[in-house]
């Protein structure tokens, strides 16, 4: 079988991420990223039929962006790769959302960039489609800047990949584009999302990356000034924060902890509060203090609760106490070894202290125990 042309790069035993282009640019697109990203991933970026390296034949007239789709998992399959993170700019985007939507088994992240679930109906790709068969690609290579980048910025290599795609594959990349839309379908998705717009993107402006963030169940957005709609060309620094951000390991998994530890209401209650002014904060507990400090198997979670408590008391900090005692017991601490934590904390940190806390620690046992 044909496979979609693809670079990877990266260790083979690192978490692998698929990165998809944009119409009538290559995987170039992501150079200035994927580097950076296959420090701690296994990164495969591929070429759209007839684009780049990848054979026009694997697509036809009439296609859709379920057989570009299709085209990516037959490429994850021949590499061994059963489930994935991904990333795409704008038709690669949508390639990602059907991925999500469609076949959520096998994505682990999803991070959507200058894209849409609709691309402004059928009309407008159909007539590019029509003027590319009967023209080629040279008229539209040549306002490719105006569409792409903002201000005098430019990529020569992502405009020659333009200018020497294949004009039939091109055209049937639009029929895909101009048959898509997965508005209805978006609350299906599960898998962490990340959307990145960029605020001066003629072709999917920020509007239509809030669609989707509206819809999608916590997903986030990120909107990037002086981007236009290939962002991870022009600011490949900022697409490369957000990337990192969402795919690295400590939050999701320490996210994961802190529910176990603190309970689901507490965590959804601090969810709830969360600010844009408060939202890197709670980044930074879940990423260091709950995915790094909690996960670390050298203490057993007993035993850092103890550990915790001391601290807290020590530094009277009797709010967080009273939520760590809970934790505590949620961990398997024992009210009387509760007790005798406290205890050893009126030696080492001051009876008053000690006596504040035990103060504390018997209104949430008392709490707990008329709830059971």
């Amino acid at each position: 079988m044909t496979l979609l042309n693809h670079h990877a790069e990266g260790p083979d035993t690192a978490p692998p991420l698929l990165l998809g282009p944009s119409l009538g640019t290559s995987y170039a697109l992501w150079d200035e990223v994927a580097p950076e990203l296959s420090i701690s991933h296994r990164v495969v970026r591929w070429d759209l039929p007839g684009h780049g390296g990848s054979a026009a034949g694997l697509i036809e007239a009439g296609a859709t962006v379920g057989d570009l789709a299709a085209l990516v998992l037959a490429l994850a399959d021949s590499l061994g790769i059963e489930r994935f993170a991904y990333a795409g700019v704008s038709l690669g985007g949508a390639v990602g959302l059907h991925l999500a939507v469609h076949h959520p088994e096998r994505l682990s992240s999803l991070a959507v960039i200058c894209s849409s679930a609709h691309f402004n109906g059928s009309r407008p790709w159909e007539e590019r489609a029509a003027l590319v068969r009967r023209e080629g690609l040279a008229g539209l290579a040549e306002s490719a800047d105006a569409r792409w980048f903002a201000g005098d910025f430019t990529v020569p290599r992502l405009v020659r990949d333009h200018r020497g795609a294949d004009p039939e594959a091109y055209a049937a990349c639009c029929d895909a584009l101009a048959a898509f839309d997965l508005r209805d379908l978006l609350a299906r998705i599960a898998v962490p999302t990340l959307l990145v717009a960029g605020r001066q993107d003629p072709a999917t402006p920020p509007a239509h990356l809030r669609e989707i963030a509206d819809a999608v169940p916590r997903a986030t957005l990120v909107e990037l000034p002086g981007a236009s709609h290939l962002a991870p060309a022009q600011c490949p620094e900022a697409v490369l924060t957000a990337l990192r951000a969402h795919l690295g390991p400590g939050a999701p998994r320490g996210m994961a902890v802190r529910r176990e530890v603190l309970g689901d209401p507490h965590v959804d209650r601090a969810q709830a509060r969360q600010t844009p002014f408060s939202a890197r904060f709670q980044d930074f507990i879940s990423r260091y203090a709950w995915g790094e400090i909690w996960t670390d198997p050298t203490l057993s979670r007993r035993e850092r609760s103890m550990i915790t408590l001391t601290a807290l008391v020590a530094h009277g900090h009797y709010d967080e106490l009273a939520m760590h005692v809970r934790a505590a017991r949620r961990n398997g601490l024992s009210p009387q070894e509760i007790g005798a934590v406290l205890l050893q904390t009126a030696v080492y940190c001051g009876v008053p202290a000690a006596n504040s806390a035990f103060a504390t620690a018997q209104r949430v046992l008392a709490e707990e125990d008329g709830a059971s």
